[in-house]
Formats: structure tokens, C-alpha cells, sequence
């Protein structure tokens, strides 16, 4: 590892453990919203949630510029968000919002972090869909100064599995996660098998090379901090690929 890469790497741990120790504490970003035909992000996004109204993200999205994406560790997180310090842009009494990470603001090194390159590192910046942006500020505003935290999920119903892949590549997207809402490991369980730890795809994506066809399936969530749930037998032995089932809840 180079040492530009070295510095990235030190910068982006140093901002993982900030955030984990500062979960009640205001720090300062910016944020945009980008536009969308119904005022919501929906399109799938690195987190590889699909539909984000389908999964119960919604309008209340938003892509992670580089510093706070933690190469997808942090999707599924829970972040509030009001903007500061505008007296022409922000809303009166600086109203909250609670965001969830379903995506990655990618940076435009072209241009300038200050006009058009806001996710360029280390900026921490938030890129949010058109309608959760107008609850904290003005419309016409191009660029807003906010302050955010990390808070806990508020989710309904369980943890939602959605199963997709072949007999020989299993893969499993985890949805509506409560609490910390941050997954950082994946464990399945077939009828026939012992706990199999599943791997990292991509964003929520979690995969395993085990062939499970026609056993019931459970599952072992991990959050970032530490907090376990057991989910047993949540796919019935007849699961389909394509289909989502539901779990126990944070």
C-alpha cells in the first residue's frame, strides 16, 4: 500500500471510529438533493437496496460522499440531518431529517469541492433526493452547510432477506435493519449444514458458494455494534430465488 493510499485508508478509519464514538454529537457537512420524477431517490444505488420505496427507504435516502460511505460498510445506517448556518437557505428552526445510506456520491476531481465536486474526499457530504431536502431548506439552494449524527434506525416489521443467485452462488440482500442498522457480517444456516458465514458482494449484498436448494434457512445478523439476532428458519424449505422473507427485528 502507497502512502496516498495509506493516508485514505488512516482517514477513513479515523471517521468510522469518530462516528461510532459520536453517535449523539452534531458534526458538520454539506448536503445537495438530486432530482428525481417523484421527489425520491429510487433507483437501485451502491447498496444494491433495488427499489428504495419497496425497500421502505424511500424519499428518506441519501448517497455518501467517499468519506462517509466506508466502501459500503455504512449502508443501511441511520444519520439526522438539519441545515445550519444559512439565513437565506435553511428552513426556520433549522427542522431535522432522518436519512438512511442507500447510496455513494462518487467525486468529480474535475471540478472544484467547493462547486460541483462536493463528494470529493475527505469531503463528508450528503446527496439527497428533492423532497427530504425541502424539509430542511430552501429549493432554489444548490449547496446547504448541515449538521448531522448518527442515530437509531426506526424500522417496521423484521429484517427483511431477499434471496437471489443459482444453486451454486447464493446470494442474500438484508433490508429494514433497526437500531444500528449497519451490517458488518452474515451468517446462514440450512437444515443440513452449520452456521456458514456469508461474505461481503457489494453494498448489503451478502454471498456464499454453498448450495441450500430445499432447506429451510436462517439467519445471524451482526450490526456494527456487536449486537447479534438469530433469525431461524425464515425461508421455508421450498424458498424461491427472487423472493424476500422476513425475520426478527433489532
Amino acid at each position: 500500500m502507497g502512502a496516498p493510499q495509506a493516508i485514505v485508508f488512516f482517514l477513513i478509519l479515523l471517521q468510522t471510529c469518530k462516528t461510532a464514538a459520536q453517535h449523539e454529537e452534531w458534526n458538520s457537512a454539506t448536503a445537495t438533493y438530486t432530482k428525481e420524477t417523484n421527489g425520491s431517490i429510487i433507483i437501485e444505488g451502491a447498496c444494491g437496496y433495488g427499489d428504495l420505496h419497496r425497500a421502505t427507504y424511500g424519499k428518506y435516502s441519501a448517497g455518501l460522499s467517499t468519506m462517509l460511505f466506508n466502501r459500503g460498510s455504512t449502508c443501511g445506517a441511520c444519520f439526522e440531518l438539519r441545515c445550519v448556518d444559512h439565513i437565506l437557505w435553511c428552513r426556520p428552526g433549522s427542522p431535522s431529517v432522518i436519512l438512511t445510506a442507500t447510496d455513494f456520491c462518487p467525486p468529480n476531481y474535475g471540478l472544484s469541492s467547493d462547486y460541483g465536486g462536493w463528494c470529493n474526499f475527505p469531503k463528508e457530504h450528503f446527496e439527497m433526493s428533492e423532497a427530504a431536502f425541502v424539509e430542511i431548506a430552501e429549493r432554489r439552494a444548490d449547496l446547504v452547510p448541515v449538521q448531522y449524527r448518527r442515530v437509531k434506525c426506526e424500522r417496521r416489521g423484521g429484517l427483511r432477506f431477499t434471496v437471489s443467485g443459482s444453486s451454486h452462488f447464493y446470494q442474500v440482500l438484508v433490508t429494514n435493519v433497526g437500531l444500528d442498522g449497519e451490517v458488518i457480517a452474515v451468517k446462514v444456516k440450512g437444515s443440513k449444514t452449520g452456521w456458514i458465514p456469508m461474505a461481503r458482494n457489494w453494498g448489503q449484498n451478502w454471498q456464499s458458494n454453498v448450495n441450500l436448494t430445499g432447506q429451510p434457512l436462517s439467519f445471524e445478523v451482526t450490526t456494527s455494534n456487536r449486537k447479534t439476532l438469530t433469525s431461524y428458519n425464515v425461508a421455508p424449505a421450498n424458498w424461491q430465488f427472487g423472493q424476500t422473507y422476513e425475520g426478527k427485528q433489532f
